[in-house]
């Protein structure tokens, strides 16, 4: 995606006419903890107390979902949310819709992070999908962990655009995604870790 416009202030342009889709385009960046946090919760309380997980299994499963969100966020990013060909403008009025419009205003606190609208559909979806996929029960173990990944990407993503880091680890975080929207938003597409950039050479040559 070639950078078109981008517009520093914490304005939140207007999307839609409609005002209840102009409202659900918006979020307070809290809202997806107080939606999540209960389905974190509840998803080790049915792993411990109900079909009993060994903690070790559960620890292993937990950490795979970590992971395994670090793959999704990379994919989501680079295929899906800056899928813009310009010989589609469905395609192009989509990509404004679900993240140009962040690029084009990178400080609108209303916009970065992913609205209930949006985050409970793929939630679901990724929770039927894993159920299919894992051992009976084990999604419990699983999905805690995807969507502990998931929150700690937006809560990331709020605070690299609008808190000063100190640590020397944040501050590579932020750098490599200001980068993606300030030189090349055809790489840096990891938002909470570089890693996978790194893998599929999509990083930035950092001088």
């Amino acid at each position: 995606m070639k950078k078109k416009y981008v517009s520093n202030s914490q304005e939140s342009v207007r999307m839609f006419k409609s005002n209840l889709l102009e409202a659900l385009s918006k979020v307070h960046y809290l809202v997806p903890v107080f939606i999540f946090m209960p389905v974190i919760l509840f998803c080790m309380y049915k792993s411990f107390f109900d079909v009993h997980i060994p903690a070790l299994t559960f620890i292993g499963y937990f950490v795979l979902g970590l992971f395994i969100w670090t793959f999704t966020e990379y994919v989501m990013h680079r295929f899906v949310f800056h899928y813009a060909p310009p010989n589609k403008p469905w395609a192009q009025r989509m990509h404004f819709i679900f993240h140009g419009v962040h690029h084009d205003y990178p400080s609108d606190a209303k916009r970065l992070v992913l609205p209930p609208s949006v985050s409970i559909p793929l939630a679901t979806g990724f929770y039927f999908l894993f159920n299919a996929i894992l051992p009976d029960n084990y999604v419990f173990a699983f999905f805690p962990g995807f969507i502990l990944g998931y929150l700690f990407y937006d809560m990331t993503h709020y605070a690299i655009h609008h808190f000063n880091f100190k640590g020397n680890i944040w501050k590579k975080i932020k750098q490599h995604h200001m980068l993606h929207h300030y030189q090349d938003a055809d790489k840096g597409y990891g938002v909470s870790s570089p890693l996978w950039d790194k893998i599929f050479r999509s990083d930035f040559i950092k001088k």
